[in-house]
């Protein structure tokens, strides 16, 4: 099954894209950008259904070489209670891997989104803002990134304390799972904190 975006082939000329495009995994023509740009270190940022990762991978003419890669199931071992692939879990996730990258002597990359859209204050951007926290220079516009109250949670925390208000079987049963893990998402902002914390601790 081709990826999104492809139609069947058509006529003697059609040229079959490369596998990873037909996957929907690598958009070629942005790469070849970066590479353009000369810098050969790149801040890939992947979120799936369940998870974010965040690489800090650079160009060689064997292959590109993984210098950190960090998924948002690390963070459990900082503290982390909340859900794996959320703006301040992605925001957690390249904080971790720019503190990485920055023990390794990483202070530039370009950031590559791959086929993710670029979506103003959306979590591809939070983890590149945590990353920049980290002290690694990426080349963004501010304008893009999401704000404090995002990457802190406060809008979920916002949903959710209206939820319970509203409803608050329903509020226990879709979050039971949290709840039970001991995590109010009402108080969300402050679990960020408290785990950005422990990650900054970490690294000092």
């Amino acid at each position: 099954m081709l990826g999104r975006g492809f139609a069947m082939a058509r006529g003697p000329r059609y040229k079959v894209p490369r596998k990873r495009r037909r996957e929907g995994k690598t958009n070629y023509r942005r790469r070849y950008t970066i590479l353009k740009s000369g810098r050969d270190v790149r801040l890939v940022v992947r979120i799936s259904n369940k998870h974010v990762v965040v690489q800090f991978i650079k160009f060689s003419m064997r292959g590109d070489e993984t210098l950190v890669g960090v998924s948002s199931k690390s963070l459990f071992k900082y503290g982390w209670k909340g859900y794996t692939n959320n703006t301040p879990a992605a925001y957690l996730v390249g904080l971790i891997a720019g503190l990485k990258a920055k023990q390794l002597g990483i202070s530039y990359a370009v950031p590559d989104l791959g086929l993710h859209r670029p979506i103003k204050g959306s979590r591809v951007f939070a983890a590149v803002k945590g990353s920049l926290d980290a002290g690694v220079e990426v080349p963004v516009s501010d304008e893009v990134l999401p704000d404090e109250d995002r990457i802190t949670g406060k809008h979920i925390a916002s949903y959710v304390k209206e939820l319970r208000n509203v409803n608050e079987e329903l509020f226990k049963r879709r979050f039971s799972k949290l709840l039970n893990a001991g995590l109010d998402l009402a108080e969300l902002p402050k679990h960020f904190n408290e785990v950005k914390e422990n990650i900054l601790k970490m690294f000092s």
